[in-house]
C-alpha cells in the first residue's frame, strides 16, 4: 500500500492522503509507518506527540519555534479544522507566504511542516476538535514564539467566524518584527 504526497505552493509543505481501512466494523487508519514516510523522502525523527482539544470558534496560533524549529506532522482525529502554514524560512522563495488547507477527522489527511514554518488553525463546524501533533524536537517553553494570526501582511484568509482567541495569541508581533529562521 503506498501513501500520496501531495505539494502545496509553500516548498517542502505537504498534504499526505491517510492509509484507511474501512469496512462494517469502522476504521483503522495507519498514521505513521517509518519505513513508508521514509521512502516519500520524509526522514525526520519525531520525539514528542501532542494532543490538542479545542472548542468550536477557537483560533489558535500563528505559532512557530525559534532558535531550534521544529519538523511537525498534524493529523486531525477528530472534529474539523482550517489549518493554516506560513513560510519563515528566511532564504525561501515563499517566505511570508501561507497556505490553508481543512483537515478533519473523518479523512485522517496529514499536514507535514518542516522546519521554520509557522502554523495555526481554527476550529470550523459545531464540535470539537482534537489534533494530534508529531514533534521533531521536545517541548521548550524558551524556543516558543508566535506570529500575529491576522498580520495584514501575511493576509491570511481565515474563514469567517467569532474567534475565541487567547490573550498571547492577540499580542505576538506581525512578520516585519521577527527574524526569518534557518536557511
Amino acid at each position: 500500500m503506498t501513501m500520496e504526497l501531495i505539494k502545496t505552493p509553500l516548498n517542502g509543505l505537504f498534504l499526505i492522503s491517510a492509509i484507511r481501512h474501512v469496512d462494517d466494523r469502522g476504521e483503522f487508519v495507519e498514521s505513521w509507518h517509518h519505513d513508508r514516510y521514509r521512502d516519500c523522502g520524509i526522514e525526520d525523527t519525531f520525539v514528542q506527540d501532542n494532543v490538542s482539544v479545542s472548542n468550536p470558534n477557537v483560533l489558535r496560533g500563528l505559532h512557530f519555534r525559534h532558535p531550534e524549529p521544529q519538523t511537525q506532522l498534524v493529523t486531525v482525529i477528530s472534529g474539523q479544522i482550517f489549518d493554516v502554514c506560513v513560510d519563515l524560512r528566511k532564504n525561501s522563495k515563499t517566505f511570508g507566504r501561507w497556505h490553508g488547507v481543512e483537515l478533519n477527522g473523518s479523512k485522517k489527511d496529514q499536514l507535514y511542516m518542516p522546519a521554520g514554518f509557522a502554523h495555526g488553525y481554527c476550529v470550523i463546524g459545531h464540535d470539537q476538535a482534537v489534533v494530534h501533533y508529531k514533534c521533531s524536537r521536545l517541548f521548550d517553553a524558551k524556543s516558543e514564539r508566535g506570529l500575529l494570526w491576522n498580520d495584514p501582511e501575511i493576509g491570511v484568509e481565515w474563514p469567517k467566524g467569532n474567534w475565541i482567541i487567547s490573550e498571547r495569541d492577540q499580542t505576538f508581533p506581525k512578520l516585519g518584527n521577527i527574524e526569518g529562521i534557518g536557511p
